[in-house]
């Protein structure tokens, strides 16, 4: 059996994460997303793999080559130029699969390796067309819905159906497994209100035209992870954290305390009278201390400076600093920030309340009670700047000494606050 991944998309609902990556490149306990799939491939005995790319493709690409040596599989390429909908990408795998059974999933998912042998075995073993993996919700309106039969065979697919209609809780969950039945499907599928060719128009049609047949396979929430929005990142990351073995060889001062899992890489330098609680994941050639603390859920990549600060629960993209006197929970900071001095992060309400995040131009509910920053690609702050909870910084942008963030701040923006005339947004060239 072949698999197909689409990693095309831009992931807008990400920025600024997404500013200098792809979404399946996002790092996570010092792997791309995308590893952690194609390893779980792997381990379920699938040789091949087609990649559809399409958003910073050459970033996919310059890391995983031919698939050979970095994961042990056979990859191909085939680039999605128009986002036309999930029917559309799926198209472009007709030459691949040729005649062959293929798995198919999102390129945003982090699922559990052993769920897709799970998924395999259930398809062969059903004698159907297709496969769907489902998972539970706890708001249906939100997602499409498939309502099954007796037999768990798919009866309909209602997209964010009402909740009088009552047709249960079970949504997609982006595995897919298909025989070549449904390219053609694919081709009868036609532009829907969104502009776009829409998958479960396409395995409607597989069914009511087709006479196919799509079994609805219903995962445990454990064993897969939605990662659409930025908290979500953080969950995966700590998930991955969760599995991690402690390797130090790095090099370790006199006076270091390191407690649990620690990941430390290769020419990284913990200084004195730094303190370590795993689970943790600090890669190459990083500078730790002195006097730092890391707590636990934390992944600093390659090439960063972490100075007298104190990290918790995040994620810290390679080649950033963040040296005197700062404070980062629950936050995600992209490659190349610079931190000025006492740069410091909020990630608790006064109230306890949950934080909301502006995704896509609304305030949407994280959930969450500690929630922190997201840094994009290239940030600078001055001396004690202050980032209120949930605030996203786009790339590029400045930050002025002594400035609370209270919004949002857009890409290649300076933000500074003047002491007569409050917040100051100037653009930068």
């Amino acid at each position: 059996m072949k698999a197909v991944i689409l990693v095309a998309g831009e992931g807008k609902r990400l920025k600024p994460i997404t500013s200098s990556v792809p979404k399946p490149m996002i790092p996570l306990a010092g792997r791309p997303l995308l590893e952690y799939n194609l390893l779980g491939l792997k381990n379920a005995g699938i040789e091949d793999v087609l990649l559809i790319v399409g958003y910073k493709k050459e970033i996919i690409q310059d890391y995983f080559g031919n698939g050979k040596e970095k994961v042990g599989l056979n990859i191909n390429y085939k680039t999605q130029d128009e986002y036309l909908g999930t029917a559309h990408a799926t198209g472009f795998a007709k030459s691949f699969v040729k005649n062959d059974d293929f798995l198919m999933m999102y390129g945003d998912l982090l699922i559990n390796s052993d769920i897709i042998k799970k998924i395999i075995y259930e398809y062969k073993d059903k004698n159907v067309e297709g496969l769907i993996s489902l998972v539970e919700v706890q708001n249906p309106i939100n997602y499409g819905i498939i309502s099954l039969d007796s037999q768990n065979l798919v009866q309909k697919i209602t997209e964010k159906p009402p909740a009088e209609l009552n047709l249960g809780n079970l949504a997609n969950a982006g595995i897919y497994i298909f025989n070549p039945l449904i390219f053609e499907a694919i081709e009868k599928t036609k532009l829907s209100n969104r502009k776009e060719y829409e998958f479960t128009d396409a395995m409607e049609i597989l069914i009511q035209k087709l006479n196919g047949k799509i079994y609805g396979y219903i995962l445990e929430e454990s064993n897969w992870n939605d990662i659409g929005l930025p908290w979500q990142i953080l969950d995966a990351n700590k998930e991955l954290l969760e599995k991690i073995n402690r390797n130090i060889k790095g090099d370790i001062e006199d006076n270091v305390v390191i407690n649990g899992n620690v990941f430390i890489g290769a020419g990284t330098l913990i200084r004195s009278g730094s303190y370590i609680q795993g689970p943790c994941y600090i890669g190459k050639n990083n500078i730790i201390g002195p006097n730092a603390f890391i707590r636990p859920g934390t992944s600093i990549q390659d090439n960063c400076y972490i100075g007298m600060s104190e990290l918790k629960n995040s994620i810290v993209f390679s080649n950033t600093n963040i040296p005197h006197f700062n404070y980062f929970g629950d936050s995600i900071i992209c490659d190349n920030v610079n931190f000025g001095a006492g740069t410091k992060v909020a990630n608790l309400r006064l109230d306890k309340g949950n934080i909301f995040m502006n995704i896509k131009g609304k305030p949407v509910d994280s959930k969450r009670q500690k929630l922190g920053t997201f840094v994009g690609p290239n940030v600078k702050t001055g001396i004690n700047v202050s980032i209120m909870c949930g605030k996203k910084i786009g790339k590029n942008s400045q930050i002025g000494a002594h400035t609370i963030v209270s919004d949002d701040i857009a890409p290649n923006t300076l933000y500074y606050q003047d002491p007569e005339k409050g917040i100051i947004l100037k653009k930068l060239s």
